[in-house]
C-alpha cells in the first residue's frame, strides 16, 4: 500500500507513550498498535484530529504516501 503510518516515529520523537495516547483519544491500546502498523483499511477524521492534537502535529507528519510501493 502507498500509505505509509509513521505515528510510531512521532511518538517516539515527542517521548509518548501508545498507552497515553491511546487513552487521550479514546481508542483502545489493539486499535492504535493496528494503525500505527498500517493495519487498518481507514482511519476516522476525528480520531486523526485527536492524535494532532494530542501530538501537536499535522497529519502529514503521521501519514506519507509512497508512490512505487
Amino acid at each position: 500500500m502507498p500509505i505509509i503510518v509513521r505515528l510510531d516515529v512521532l511518538l517516539a520523537k515527542r517521548k509518548v507513550k501508545s498507552k497515553d495516547l491511546a487513552a487521550h483519544i479514546g481508542i483502545t491500546e489493539a486499535n492504535l498498535s493496528l494503525l500505527k502498523s498500517g493495519k487498518v483499511k481507514g482511519v476516522r477524521f476525528a480520531t486523526l484530529a485527536a492524535i494532532c492534537e494530542y501530538l501537536e502535529c499535522q497529519p502529514g507528519d503521521i501519514l506519507e504516501y509512497h508512490e512505487d510501493l
